[in-house]
């Protein structure tokens, strides 16, 4: 039992010590042994729970993941509002993962499983998003949905990363002014 326990605090002093990397030197800054050095952990500890970076860089990303998007069991009844309130809270309240998700997103290559994780993420989002458009507007295409919730997200994506190099800039009032005329 006493070995278990060591297992999880080790993976989850590994999983934070990555998470406040990402946040503080990026994807690039970010290795194993800076992982290890943050966690004090040694190596060995590190690839007894992970077999690699990337492994717990999709770790960190499934949780970044799972914290922008709102609660699932709501999925076909949420309205556009809720969906980007979801997004802004995000950003707004979970600002170090957001950072992280951000970045991750950002430097992920294309042929990366981090990358294909993020944007499975935003397909599914998407989809979200144009269905809660043609519940609002049932008169709306699912083209013109489908169509509308990229520009949304677009523009909310757009938002964020500005948000992410100026810590001034006031993210919830402009996705909310986005919401507004592209929703």
């Amino acid at each position: 039992m006493a070995r278990y326990q060591t297992g999880i605090r080790t993976e989850a002093a590994i999983v934070d010590a990555t998470r406040a990397l990402l946040a503080d030197v990026g994807v690039e800054g970010t290795t194993v042994k800076a992982i290890c050095d943050r966690a004090d952990v040694q190596a060995g500890s590190f690839y007894n729970v992970f077999s690699s970076k990337e492994q717990v860089l999709i770790q960190v990303a499934r949780e970044a993941i799972q914290a922008v998007g709102p609660d699932p069991s709501l999925a076909a009844t949420e309205t556009l509002d809720e969906l980007v309130g979801a997004y802004i809270s995000f950003v707004v309240d979970e600002s170090p993962l957001a950072r992280v998700y951000l970045q991750m997103a950002a430097s992920s290559t294309t042929s990366s499983s981090v990358a294909r994780r993020y944007l499975r993420h935003h397909v599914q989002r998407a989809g979200r998003f144009a269905d809660a458009m043609v519940r609002a507007d049932p008169h709306l295409t699912a083209e013109d949905a489908a169509v509308g919730a990229e520009v949304l997200l677009g523009a909310l994506d757009g938002l964020a990363f500005r948000w992410l190099l100026d810590d001034m800039f006031e993210f919830a009032k402009h996705a909310r002014i986005a919401a507004e005329r592209y929703g």
